[in-house]
C-alpha cells in the first residue's frame, strides 16, 4: 500500500508541538469580536428606489429576507434600508464598502452571482425606479457610517424601530470644505435635539467603477444622517432645531438648492435603527 505523505500544516505543528513552539499565552491585543469584525465601511451607496403602486412592503420584506448576509459574506454591508415617510413609493437603503476598488469586486460577485439571478425578476418587477444613488464617501473618518449590530430575533422580536433622518445639501462646487466646516458646527447642537448621529458623508468625485450601476453626477452633496427614538421625539424636539439650521445654512449662499430632509422608518431587519443602549465602541 502506498503511504501518503502528511500535509504541511500538520508538520508544522507536530514540529512546534515537538519544541514546545506552541504559545499558549493570550495575544495581548483580543481578535475582533461583534460588528467590529466588520470592520469600516468609508464608502457608501446612498440608493433611493421608487417601488410600484402596492409593492413597497413585499419589495422590503424580500430585500430583508434574501440580501444582508449576502453582502456581508462579500465583505459588503447592508447598513440599513427604510420605507420613505413622505413617499409612499420611496425604498431607501445603504450600502457600504471598505474601499472603491472592492465596490466593484463586491457589486460584480453579486450582481453576477446565483443568489441575484435566482430573484432579480421578481425584485425588478417591483422596482419603477433605480437610478437615484449617491456615491459618497466620509466626511471624515469620524464620521463614517456606524455599523450596527444586526437586529436580534429572539431580543427583538417585533424588528427595528425609530426614525431616521436624512439631510441632503447640494453644495455649490468649490465650495465643499467651507461648507462642511460651517455645517459640522451646525450639527453638533442635534444631539440636544434628541438625534444621534449616525453618519456625515460627502460626494465621492471618482469615476463610477461599476457603471452597470448608475450614480448620480449632479453633485457635490453633503449628507447628514441621524436616527432619533420615535416621531414624537422628530417633530418635538429636532424638527424646529432642523429646520433653523437648515435656513442658516442656507443663508451662508454655500448651496445650490434648499436642503431636502428625508424621514424614513427602518424596514424590519434594519441595522440603522433606534437603540435603547447604543453599543459600545469596541463592539462598532
Amino acid at each position: 500500500m502506498r503511504r501518503t505523505m502528511p500535509g504541511i500544516g500538520i508538520l508544522i505543528a507536530l514540529a512546534a508541538l515537538s519544541t514546545g513552539g506552541v504559545n499558549h499565552q493570550k495575544s495581548a491585543v483580543p481578535p475582533p469580536s461583534g460588528t467590529a469584525l466588520l470592520g469600516d465601511f468609508p464608502v457608501v451607496e446612498f440608493r433611493r428606489y421608487t417601488i410600484n403602486s402596492g409593492e413597497r412592503e413585499h419589495f422590503a420584506e424580500y430585500f430583508d429576507t434574501y440580501f444582508p448576509e449576502a453582502f456581508e459574506q462579500l465583505g459588503a454591508i447592508a447598513a440599513g434600508s427604510f420605507l420613505e415617510r413622505d413617499k409612499p413609493l420611496g425604498f431607501t437603503w445603504i450600502r457600504g464598502f471598505h474601499s472603491n476598488e472592492e465596490r466593484a469586486l463586491a457589486n460584480a460577485e453579486f450582481y453576477y452571482g446565483p443568489l441575484w439571478r435566482e430573484h432579480r425578476a421578481t425584485m425588478n418587477a417591483m422596482i419603477a425606479d433605480s437610478d437615484n444613488v449617491m456615491l459618497l464617501h466620509a466626511l471624515s473618518p469620524g464620521s463614517s457610517i456606524a455599523i450596527l449590530p444586526a437586529v436580534d430575533p429572539v431580543k427583538e422580536p417585533h424588528g427595528a424601530t425609530g426614525v431616521i433622518v436624512a439631510q441632503i445639501f447640494s453644495v455649490k462646487p468649490g465650495s465643499e470644505q467651507e461648507f462642511a466646516q460651517r455645517a459640522e458646527a451646525e450639527f453638533a447642537g442635534y444631539g440636544a435635539a434628541g438625534a444621534r448621529q449616525w453618519a456625515v458623508l460627502v460626494t465621492l468625485d471618482v469615476p463610477n467603477n461599476f457603471p452597470q450601476l448608475p450614480v448620480r453626477n449632479d453633485g457635490p452633496f453633503l449628507v447628514w444622517l441621524g436616527v432619533l427614538p420615535d416621531e414624537k421625539a422628530l417633530q418635538a424636539q429636532f424638527e424646529p432645531v432642523s429646520a433653523r439650521v437648515q435656513e442658516k445654512l442656507f443663508a451662508t449662499g454655500l448651496l445650490r438648492t434648499a436642503a431636502e430632509q428625508v424621514v424614513m422608518y427602518p424596514t424590519h431587519r434594519s441595522r440603522l435603527r433606534w437603540l435603547p443602549q447604543p453599543p459600545k465602541e469596541d463592539d462598532q
